[in-house]
């Protein structure tokens, strides 16, 4: 069960946000830089009839030792409960794997112009995919409380940010 896998990057962020940081995604664009070397843009066909992708990419910029299995507060939060690593979101994980689902704003041959990508300038993309509507959550979806209160400003516009906050 411990096979090593290799994967190789099949674009690159380009621009946007330059420092990862928890909140105010809101607003943010970047360009997904597709490989022309592996890619042309006949795999690109048909991707402008979507509003929406899903990003799968590497959390390059994080430090390894920064790895936390043990369960830990979100944000180190008092007030939220503690969890364990498959019960959090962030880039403290084994593979540094992260998946975002942002705006597809245009295409410019291999360049993806998004919107509200949280991944920063440089940020290896290891696979892009249309959003499907179908592919989302069946049935009810249930989650604590924390979470929304955590992340009421994540995709919030920074420049509506309460002065002093940084």
């Amino acid at each position: 069960m411990n096979a090593e896998i290799t994967m190789t990057p099949v674009a690159h962020v380009v621009g946007g946000r330059t420092e990862p940081t928890d909140d105010y995604w809101g607003g943010s664009r970047a360009i997904i830089r597709i490989d022309a070397r592996q890619f042309s843009e006949g795999s690109v066909v048909g991707l402008k009839d979507f509003s929406h992708i899903e990003v799968v990419f590497h959390f390059h910029l994080t430090d390894p030792s920064d790895l936390h299995a043990e369960p830990r507060r979100p944000r180190n939060n008092p007030d939220w409960p503690a969890g364990g690593i498959f019960a959090h979101r962030n880039m403290r994980r084994q593979n540094w794997i992260g998946v975002s689902r942002c705006r597809l704003l245009a295409i410019d041959g291999l360049d993806l112009h998004v919107g509200e990508l949280d991944a920063v300038d440089g940020t290896p993309v290891l696979d892009i995919k249309p959003w499907f509507a179908e592919m989302g959550p069946r049935g009810d979806v249930r989650q604590p409380a924390w979470p929304t209160e955590m992340l009421t400003d994540y995709f919030a516009d920074p420049r509506e940010r309460p002065q002093g906050d940084s």
